[in-house]
């Protein structure tokens, strides 16, 4: 990564800009000078590189506002595209907030759409979309239909520790996910399922051989019952365009937000769908999904393919004060983009702490945020894992710390708990008084551990893991606006550079020994096991961990 990305064709604000600022001073009193051009510019090809906190939503909302209402752009020409439903449902929101009905989607909700309107010239049955039930479904076909059974696959897919800390329920969801997954991950690259068990290690080879078996008969399953998977949505809808130019939609303009998460059949159907005009918003600091398929390359390497774009950098972050945004800089340095500015002088409250175990680290935590809920201020309690959130979530219970535990793409609205939990890829978006991220070592950032054998197995070289990682703990940290409480057991993170740690505060702490019962939990094992006949923990055990970020609609 230590290539510069400082973007081409980088704009300037000029004196001719300015006088339009002015101009429109009652529309745009609220922004920025690189807001206010993000905004206004009559370029048609438009990158806005936005920074965590630097407003980026407000901005891509307020341009749709002046095209409509300046420019006199009919509202049906215009498509945005969110990553999520939560931010498509954000964006609908804040656009009829200012009474503009326009077309919002996702990726997938707006293939979904184009597959129903013209399914008779694309499918020659009926078809529908694959979710989770209809995956148990068809798994159980499968693996009877092969004389298998579901618990002679678990005892040769997982680890003895895995079956040990995980129940059956937990054990076949994930199973039957990564079924699924390494077909569609087959079906992108365009390659045989049969080369899923060569180059596999010898350990692995009776493990590939198995799911592979299932896979081709899932696959047949599929194709004979007329059942589409979320990236079949994408790819049907990319295959219908290429074949059918005439029936691709004409929009004058197209907005898509978070770009950095993009995959490449995503970027062809924009391709396709050729717009008069196209503003993009995203953040390679923030690519954190490359094991989902996106591609930080589309991003950083957009300049080359489009040269003549115009590129806007909203680099003000509103969220942060100066030293915590100080000490975010210095974390993703390798990535040589520009240095975000802080608009907020507050007090350095930012923490490191060293922990003899987790259960010593958890043990501080729930101290610390007994004494902080005091100030009613909202609090992040953010872990890499779900196992991590297991663990303190028992503790805090036993505590009667009470808290929500966030959910990727999670509906609801968790303003009503001054603490969350969550996992960094879940809390991504939202923001915090306080953050805590717990496990700040190197079993955790970058993560070694894995539930998916097979499938990171055949991802490996498909993205960066090291440097995924890294942004990963930049969107963490970046959650905070005015303190940051970093902890750890065993040896600390190498992503905590010596810059980061001459940033760092002396953590005020009471000299005394452990209070907490050991005897309520001897080890990290007793926890996880424990926690799952805990009430707190709601996660469901047969929804796929991202359905929500990608279903039609």
């Amino acid at each position: 990564m230590g290539e510069n990305h400082s973007f081409s064709n980088q704009t300037l604000i000029t004196e001719t800009d300015r006088m339009k600022f002015r101009e429109l001073d009652s529309f745009l009193n609220n922004y920025d000078d690189s807001q206010k051009k993000a905004i206004i510019s009559d370029s048609r090809n438009i990158l806005c590189i936005a920074g965590a906190g630097s407003g980026k939503t407000s901005v891509l909302v307020k341009k749709i506002d002046f095209l409509t209402n300046y420019k006199s752009v009919d509202p049906s020409k215009i498509l945005a595209i969110t990553f999520t439903r939560k931010a498509k449902q954000e964006m609908e929101s804040r656009l009829e907030a200012l009474n503009i009905k326009t077309n919002v989607h996702t990726f997938n909700s707006f293939s979904e759409r184009i597959l129903r309107k013209y399914q008779h010239k694309i499918y020659n049955k009926n078809t529908m979309v694959l979710d989770y039930s209809g995956k148990v479904f068809s798994f159980s076909f499968a693996i009877q239909s092969l004389n298998l059974t579901i618990d002679s696959v678990i005892d040769l897919y997982f680890t003895d520790k895995q079956k040990i800390l995980k129940t059956k329920e937990e054990l076949s969801s994930i199973l039957i996910n990564d079924c699924f997954s390494i077909i569609d991950f087959f079906k992108l690259k365009n390659k045989d399922l049969s080369s899923l068990s060569q180059d596999i290690h010898v350990e692995n080879k009776k493990i590939a051989e198995t799911i592979l078996t299932i896979c081709k008969k899932l696959q047949e399953y599929i194709q004979v019952y007329g059942f589409r998977s979320f990236n079949d949505q994408i790819l049907d809808t990319l295959e219908f365009f290429k074949n059918n130019p005439d029936y691709i939609p004409q929009y004058d303009y197209i907005f898509v937000d978070e770009y950095q998460d993009v995959n490449n059949s995503q970027s062809k159907i924009l391709d396709l769908l050729n717009p008069k005009n196209l503003f993009l918003v995203g953040d390679p600091r923030q690519s954190i999904f490359g094991w989902r398929g996106s591609d930080i390359n589309l991003i950083l390497n957009y300049n080359k393919k489009y040269p003549d774009c115009e590129t806007v950098v909203l680099d003000k972050n509103y969220r942060s004060n100066n030293h915590l945004v100080n000490f975010m800089n210095h974390s993703i340095k390798d990535l040589s983009l520009r240095d975000l500015e802080s608009s907020i002088n507050g007090e350095k409250n930012i923490f490191l702490s060293e922990h003899k175990s987790e259960e010593d680290e958890i043990n501080f935590i729930t101290e610390k945020l007994s004494e902080l809920t005091l100030n009613k201020k909202r609090i992040f309690v953010l872990a890499r894992t779900n196992r991590h959130l297991q663990n303190i979530s028992l503790v805090m219970k036993q505590k009667n710390i009470h808290h929500i535990i966030k959910r990727e793409d999670d509906l609801t609205n968790t303003g009503g708990g001054n603490i969350i939990i969550s996992t960094i890829h879940a809390i991504k978006g939202l923001e915090s008084d306080i953050v805590f991220i717990m496990g700040c070592n190197k079993q955790n950032f970058p993560c070694k551990s894995s539930d998916h054998p097979i499938l990171d197995f055949i991802k490996l070289g498909e993205y960066n893991k090291e440097e995924e990682e890294k942004r990963l703990f930049y969107v963490g940290i970046s959650r905070a606006k005015h303190s940051l409480y970093l902890s750890y057991s065993g040896k600390p993170t190498e992503f905590i550079n010596e810059e980061m740690i001459s940033l760092l505060e002396e953590i005020p702490r009471k000299d005394k020994k452990d209070e907490i019962d050991k005897t309520s939990y001897q080890d990290e094992d007793f926890l996880e096991r424990d926690f799952r006949r805990s009430e707190t923990y709601t996660e469901s055990k047969y929804k796929e961990d991202w359905e929500d970020m990608i279903s039609e609609d």
